[in-house]
């Protein structure tokens, strides 16, 4: 079964549905890209166990996101292909812990009030999107980006 089959399966779930439509728009994304034979077929063995779960609640769902991460990981990692604000997302997260917690204890112990940690989270936050937003622009002059974001 092929992943139009597997669409025509999908009843009226919107959530299944909009998981299912991001995941397709991966792959047409991927399409447009010179992509080497080995990461084709590591991209089809993901479609395949897609089509292969008989379940379209939200067993489908979970699987239909796993595949999806599972492929961005490894275009990332194999061909530094991403789609938009991929490092923007990642670094956010990685500015609030790396950044903004040693910002918030060195204001909290220079000032007396250990209380005042979390002023560095947003300090933290503003600097992995930064970071991440300009590896974004990078990405894409090198067109490296793919023209979808990824959403969860």
């Amino acid at each position: 079964m092929n992943i139009i089959e597997l669409r025509q399966r999908i009843p009226e779930n919107p959530k299944l549905n909009t998981s299912y439509i991001q995941f397709e728009k991966l792959l047409q994304e991927l399409r447009k890209k010179q992509l080497p034979p080995p990461i084709i077929a590591l991209v089809n063995q993901d479609v395949e166990s897609i089509t292969s779960i008989p379940d379209t609640g939200d067993e489908l769902k979970k699987a239909l996101k796993h595949a999806q991460t599972k492929i961005i990981k490894l275009i990332e990692k194999e061909l530094k292909i991403v789609p938009m604000n991929y490092y923007r997302n990642i670094w956010l997260v990685l500015g609030m812990s790396a950044f903004g917690l040693p910002i918030g204890a060195a204001i909290g112990l220079s000032i007396g009030n250990i209380g005042l940690l979390a002023v560095g989270l947003p300090i933290g936050m503003l600097i992995g999107m930064i970071i991440g937003s300009t590896m974004d622009k990078k990405a894409l002059q090198e067109g490296r980006q793919l023209a979808m974001e990824i959403k969860y």
